[in-house]
């Protein structure tokens, strides 16, 4: 039978996203609160002789600008967990898509942890939590937070991840968009808007920390904030009138996810998270989901020997 190891990896979302200024490297300091979501890729990994991928993704999901050759984020992954471990490994890597491409959950960086979770098994390498992460952190700054999951605080370029105790779970309505919308643009859209403008250091609301720990839904959805929207909604005017839509269908608050275009809707149970994609569908505005959150970060699922 042929070796083979199956991870799954969750969607991010950012209940908060602080934005502070650029910064000489390009980069800018981020304060955010992450969740994982139960909308999950899967990453397979079987040996061979070089690294490469296949990418097959579910029917409602555009994957046509996901890269299939040295491009793709989890080659990188696999190369640079060979390289960390001075050993020189090939597999075959198949991403199984669920998470909206380009659409501001993570979906790269989820197939990234899932390839260096699944490579290590595969490769019999037996890095530690503490190497994983680390390498997470050269391959992008959501990589990290996608290997632990749950609910986390977020520092640095975001790739500092402190794990938060919360109270409870949610349901998150998602609507996803037919064509997504560049992170880098995004940010050079925020840095334009910010030009003649004071930007101080990203900050966590207190309120929205305090929602956490009380599983308050109402005072949660309020609090709900990213320094990124008004620079999506300025490149993707529609995406206000989405928010407005979903909110008239009761969702306790409404944000659009990280860099965008997905907007997120938070609901208290799955019935609630059912009323709201309901509405959300009929408005023809994009394919629409819902999922419970917070969920574990990167996952052996299967492995065969």
């Amino acid at each position: 039978m042929t070796r083979a190891v199956s991870v799954t990896a969750p969607a991010k979302i950012n209940l908060s996203l602080g934005v502070g200024p650029r910064r000489d490297d390009g980069f800018h300091p981020l304060a955010t609160v992450y969740q994982a979501i139960g909308l999950y890729d899967e990453v397979s990994v079987v040996q061979a002789d070089e690294v490469s991928v296949e990418v097959r993704a579910h029917d409602r999901l555009p994957a046509g600008d996901v890269p299939t050759d040295a491009r793709n984020i989890a080659v990188a992954a696999a190369r640079l967990l060979a390289e960390h471990h001075g050993v020189e490994r090939g597999a075959r890597i198949v991403i199984d898509k669920r998470i909206p491409v380009a659409g501001g959950m993570a979906g790269g960086s989820a197939d990234a942890a899932a390839t260096l979770v699944a490579c290590d098994r595969l490769w019999d390498l037996g890095s530690t939590r503490d190497e994983l992460a680390g390498l997470a952190a050269r391959l992008g700054s959501d990589v990290p937070f996608a290997l632990v999951g749950g609910t986390a605080i977020g520092s640095g370029r975001g790739e500092v991840v402190t794990p938060l105790m919360t109270l409870g779970s949610y349901w998150w309505v998602v609507l996803e968009s037919p064509r997504g919308l560049s992170t880098p643009a995004v940010y050079r859209e925020l840095d334009a808007m910010r030009e003649s403008s004071e930007v101080g250091p990203p900050e966590i609301p207190d309120a929205l920390l305090k929602a956490l720990r009380g599983h308050d839904v109402a005072d949660l959805g309020a609090a709900l904030s990213n320094d990124l929207q008004p620079a999506a909604l300025r490149l993707r005017p529609e995406l206000q009138e989405a928010l407005a839509v979903g909110l008239a269908h009761s969702a306790h608050g409404a944000v659009v996810s990280g860099s965008g275009p997905s907007c997120l809707f938070l609901c208290e149970a799955r019935s609630q998270a059912v009323q709201v994609a309901d509405g959300l569908a009929g408005s023809g505005l994009g394919p629409v989901s819902f999922a419970p959150g917070p969920v574990h970060g990167a996952r052996v699922v299967a492995k065969e020997a």
